[in-house]
């Protein structure tokens, strides 16, 4: 177990950009930067001990600066979208920036993860944890709020993500890490042979802009029914309308486990590597999506990330909660501490967990 640390650039100001590498017995390596709190690589035997980087990136922190899709970037205040981009909370209207058409996408232009956070290194935990700032009216969200997340790789493999966060109003919180994921190595082209299942009887369905329409609806006879392992391919293409306007999945999945219990979420895996994937929440909701808007993006090595290269597990609360009264609220109250955990544990077939 070890942490190292090495320059990854400049930001526009001159300020250093760092990447920290996260080691453990096994050979798994993590590598994360103070830019944005962003998940860069991941390092991961297969079947036969061949490692792989299975996280979609770039090469340097100056690309993360334009990093359209998000590729593992921590986000927030409010992950997802938010319809008619605003909310009103106690009474007072919010507006937040419309960057989605008329909705408000990862809380706006002004994201999280183009800025630099503070770091502090933690061997003995074989991690790293990251600070940000976030002022009262930042991104058009009320309270002065001090946030963390720490990454730990532990031995049994898992990059286990806290955060915790503390406001002085009541806020609207939602955070999760967009992490891109391919199986078989980070440049391999299409993930829809890999095979996925999720821990949920229910979705929340879309409208066209894809604001959930405030239905929970079953996941029984449809082609979002993951509840046993299936190829990510087998029905994207299917005549079904919630797949038809976001080009694939891209959709809330309602977690069945107890509020706020730590517990088995989604799995991978792809047949020719062996390796697996398995996410642990103790957040109410799973995103799946499936990359739909890649189009062309360059990324490490020289590669080029086409649509449906990956797929994103982002735990979180449900889309557009803020404005939906029978949703799980993510409001976090003034001066209490928030505190959720995310485990991404990566295996290879066969493997006892």
């Amino acid at each position: 177990m070890s942490v190292e640390k090495k320059s990854f650039g400049h930001m526009p100001d001159g300020r250093e950009i760092s990447l920290y590498l996260l080691k453990n017995k096994a050979g798994v390596e993590a590598s994360v930067t103070d830019l944005g709190a962003i998940w860069v690589g991941l390092l991961a035997p297969d079947k036969n001990g061949v490692m792989a980087d299975v996280v979609l990136g770039y090469d340097s922190g100056k690309e993360y600066l334009v990093n359209g899709p998000h590729l593992g970037s921590i986000v927030g205040r409010i992950a997802n979208r938010t319809g008619g981009a605003g909310f009103c909370l106690h009474g007072k209207n919010y507006v937040l920036e419309k960057n989605d058409g008329a909705n408000n996408l990862h809380s706006g232009t002004d994201y999280y993860d183009r800025r630099l956070w503070k770091a502090e290194e933690l061997p003995e935990e074989n991690g790293v944890r990251f600070f940000l700032e976030s002022p009262d009216g930042d991104q058009g969200f009320p309270g002065n709020l001090k946030l963390s997340v720490t990454y730990e790789l532990t031995e049994d493999s898992m990059l286990l993500l806290t955060y915790r966060a503390v406001s002085d109003q009541d806020t609207p919180l939602n955070l999760t890490n967009h992490g891109y994921f391919n199986l078989a190595g980070h440049e391999k082209g299409s993930v829809l042979s890999h095979e996925v299942q999720i821990e949920a009887d229910f979705f929340t369905p879309s409208a066209a802009d894809s604001i959930p329409t405030g239905e929970v609806r079953t996941v029984s006879g449809t082609p979002m029914d993951f509840r046993v392992f299936k190829e990510i391919g087998r029905d994207i293409s299917v005549a079904f309308d919630q797949l038809q306007q976001a080009k694939g999945y891209d959709h809330n999945w309602c977690l069945r486990h107890e509020p706020g219990e730590f517990a088995l979420a989604a799995m991978a895996r792809e047949k020719e590597s062996g390796r697996c994937l398995k996410v642990y929440t103790d957040r109410p909701g799973v995103q799946f999506y499936t990359a739909n808007w890649l189009g062309g993006e360059k990324g490490k090595n020289g590669s080029v990330y086409e649509d449906r290269d990956a797929f994103c597990f982002e735990t979180q609360d449900w889309p557009d909660a803020v404005n939906k009264p029978h949703f799980p609220s993510p409001v976090i109250k003034a001066g209490e501490e928030f505190v959720s955990r995310t485990g991404y544990q990566f295996t290879v077939s066969g493997d006892e967990i």
